[in-house]
């Protein structure tokens, strides 16, 4: 039984963090799929195109990272990946999820 992609936050949980403590909220899709409709501010580095690895000196440890993508799986991903380099990484899952509270 396929019970989708681990999240690190509920929606819920997502906003009430992010309110509390601040942090960026990257959105793991192609720029196409973006274009569809994003959280508000949230900058677009696509997981699949590659460019986490030539973005992550550019971030800050010290923040707080917010993934999310289409279903989860690759902001699951780009999650570990962060989580690996040292930096406070959550997976929100996937878009549908927490569009809703933006």
């Amino acid at each position: 039984m396929f019970f989708g992609p681990k999240t690190d936050l509920t929606a819920e949980a997502f906003v009430a963090k992010l309110e509390a403590e601040g942090g960026v909220v990257i959105d793991c899709r192609t720029r196409g799929e973006a274009a569809e409709g994003t959280w508000p501010g949230a900058k677009v580095i696509d997981w699949l195109g590659g460019e986490f690895e030539g973005q992550i000196g550019s971030l800050d440890k010290s923040q707080n990272y917010y993934l999310y993508c289409r279903s989860g799986a690759r902001s699951g991903a780009a999650t570990q990946f962060l989580k690996s380099a040292g930096f406070n990484a959550f997976n929100v899952g996937g878009f549908g999820s927490i569009a809703h509270l933006a």
